[in-house]
């Protein structure tokens, strides 16, 4: 698979989250003697039949449009590494959701009729040298038969290293998400829970989440 340029970030506005990211990633490195492997998940049935022409990592803004996706704003970043701690350079991070209303980019993904055309729904970042990532999103909704989650997926050149989901974490629907539930150790559900805090006074969120592979990529 061909990763297209526009997987880089490319708004103004990343500019200052850009360093408070990458910072807070840093001062939080990961010990390796206490790394839980992040568990594999469904695909689902809803990752794009079509990928969006703007693939970069700002969901909430498409590329030439003048609006802003309905939903709370969520700066969602952390790292990608290795079992023992080291980060995966050259990783590729996909991530895809439900817009605010519940509805994919996907024909089958809910109704048509209620798809918000400003909301990108489909991202690709290429991670730093220390691993880092970092997209801006919306907070993950639910939809019926499933609690909030956004898919994630780690590439490695035409390697798919881990498909998984991350969820919000006490949000009350999680106990009956049959998916999460099939997560039996208490240590591995709790890697694909994201504490999603108040970021500044502007009513927008931010989450870490940390994917920690099972095994070495390939060099």
């Amino acid at each position: 698979m061909r990763i297209p340029e526009s997987h880089r970030c490319s708004r103004r506005e990343f500019v200052a989250l850009s360093a408070v990211g990458l910072a807070v990633a840093t001062s939080s490195a990961l010990r390796a003697a206490n790394l839980v492997p992040t568990p594999r998940q469904t695909e689902g049935p809803f990752y794009p039949d079509r990928l969006p022409l703007d693939q970069d990592n700002d969901l909430v803004s498409i590329r030439g449009g003048a609006r802003h996706a309905k939903g709370i704003v969520t700066h969602l970043h952390g790292r990608i590494v290795d079992a023992q701690g080291k980060p995966v350079r050259g990783a590729v991070i996909e991530i895809w959701q439900c817009d605010a209303n519940g509805v994919y980019l996907h024909p089958h993904g809910g109704d048509r009729a209620r798809l918000d055309a400003d909301f990108q729904g489909f991202g690709r970042f290429r991670v730093a040298d220390d691993g880092a990532y970092r997209f801006r999103t919306i907070r993950p909704v639910s939809y019926p038969g499933r609690t909030p989650h956004i898919h994630v997926k780690v590439l490695h050149g035409d390697t798919e290293l881990l498909t998984t989901q991350c969820y919000v974490a006490g949000d009350p629907g999680n106990e009956r998400d049959g998916i999460l539930r099939s997560i039996r150790d208490p240590a591995a559900k709790r890697s694909v829970m994201v504490d999603f805090a108040p970021k500044g006074d502007r009513g927008e969120l931010v989450g870490n989440f940390d994917v920690v592979l099972g095994k070495t990529p390939p060099a």
